[in-house]
């Protein structure tokens, strides 16, 4: 049963400065996995930028590479259950450093290759587990079990770094892709993921991730298919399975895989592009800002919705770019940035008060391999379609359809900030799973 709660209102003066002061700990988290989140996002974005070389180094169409990404995807959506599960029990030093290391094993082997089954081997499979392991899922369910107040907008600047990473990096992958090549670029990436690993090491501390752990195993005991089976009985969490879905088919397959190749077609120079790239990725740090902050104050669910819907309208935008002008890449960027990532926060804030934080690591794990399958199904269709029609317009339609499927959906969940329903499962003292 639903019960109002009042909202607090925010504290008056700078809450952030406030925050930082009653939370030092809590903070130095969030910065670390903003790092962490901008090397590994960054990475994944690059793609997009080393395709058209590829196509022509490789010999490769587009659509083969688009297979490759998704295929990337798809070992990152079974990754992030597993990987959601052992953050519940274990934390997140170790998750991060042996994911990093796997980063910059994969990006240099990819640096290296010269047949399709190495990059098949070197992206699609270890890049794919590592973009599993250091993702946002992970980011998002260690930052929520260190707030309790601002917790969306931690979350929120956590995540931001994923889109830094596109301002800070990008640009610089696309200039060493121009003078340099493509290849440089994946050693300059590997070489980033591993000047994290001392960052990780000295400012996630050991003692906390045992504590972490002796907490999880006391009140994540039940098997891992006994706590999915009620997390997949909660209705919230399966409009937000659902809508998530969308929310990878939209983003990470349309957009992070196909707008610099989708810019490059137009006409559009790959350092304007990157630029443009850029600047919706500045554009999504304060979305996901803004939404982590409403979050902590405005309905959820309207605000949730309202995120889809306006995602969802901005690809009409694209749609007029060969048409009318070029120039309407820079009004996309900042329309679609805001609307981006900004679905994160909300989220994972839905997830904390409707399912629970006992088990946040394996819920947002399972959002986010259902997420990855759909951006694997938006990466696969982008090239599928572009191979046979030479355009991307039926791409964006299907986007602009499901966005707004997604925005109906979360208004299916009843706004409720109270405690969380007990989605946990411990053994009754004969050892059998309690019922």
């Amino acid at each position: 049963m639903n019960t109002p709660v009042k909202l607090v209102p925010a504290k008056s003066g700078n809450f952030f400065m406030t925050s930082v002061r009653e939370n030092p700990g809590g903070w130095v988290v969030v910065f670390v996995m903003f790092l962490a989140l901008s090397m590994v996002s960054a990475t994944r974005a690059s793609i997009g930028l080393a395709m058209p070389s590829l196509e022509l180094e490789m010999g490769w169409s587009r659509s083969y590479i688009s297979t490759i990404v998704a295929w990337s995807l798809i070992a990152m959506a079974i990754t992030s259950p597993f990987v959601g599960n052992l953050l519940d029990r274990f934390g997140p030093r170790n998750i991060l450093l042996a994911g990093l290391i796997l980063v910059a094993i994969a990006l240099g082997m990819t640096s290296r290759i010269t047949s399709a089954w190495q990059f098949m081997l070197s992206y699609s499979l270890l890049a794919g587990i590592s973009f599993g392991i250091v993702s946002k899922n992970v980011a998002s369910a260690t930052i929520a079990r260190h707030f309790t107040e601002n917790r969306g907008f931690a979350v929120g600047v956590a995540n931001a770094g994923a889109t830094a990473g596109h301002i800070a990096l990008l640009p610089v992958m696309a200039l060493i892709l121009t003078f340099f090549g493509w290849r440089y670029g994946y050693l300059f990436l590997a070489f980033a993921a591993l000047a994290l690993l001392p960052v990780v090491w000295f400012l996630i501390k050991p003692d906390k991730d045992a504590q972490s752990a002796r907490k999880s195993a006391e009140l994540v005991s039940g098997s891992l298919g006994l706590r999915l089976k009620i997390l997949f009985k909660n209705k919230t969490f399966l409009a937000l399975l659902g809508s998530y879905t969308i929310c990878g088919f939209t983003a990470t397959g349309m957009i992070d895989t196909h707008f610099l190749p989708y810019a490059i077609s137009c006409g559009i120079p790959i350092v304007v592009g990157a630029s443009a790239y850029g600047v919706l990725a500045a554009f999504n740090m304060g979305g996901m800002a803004l939404s982590g902050y409403l979050s902590d104050r405005i309905n959820r669910p309207i605000l949730l919705a309202v995120i889809y819907i306006m995602r969802g309208l901005s690809y009409i935008l694209l749609l007029l770019i060969p048409t009318y002008d070029v120039n309407l890449i820079w009004v996309f960027a900042v329309v679609f940035g805001i609307f981006d990532y900004s679905t994160i926060p909300v989220t994972t804030s839905l997830v904390a008060t409707h399912v629970g934080l006992k088990t946040i690591g394996l819920s947002l794990g399972v959002l986010a391999m259902f997420h990855a399958a759909g951006g694997a199904l938006g990466a696969f269709l982008g090239g599928y379609l572009y191979d046979m029609f030479q355009k991307y317009d039926g791409v964006w339609v299907a986007a602009i359809s499901v966005a707004m499927i997604a925005g109906v959906l979360v208004l299916t969940i009843k706004e409720n900030r109270g405690p969380a329903p007990d989605t946990e499962i411990t053994p009754d003292p004969a050892g059998a799973p309690a019922q």
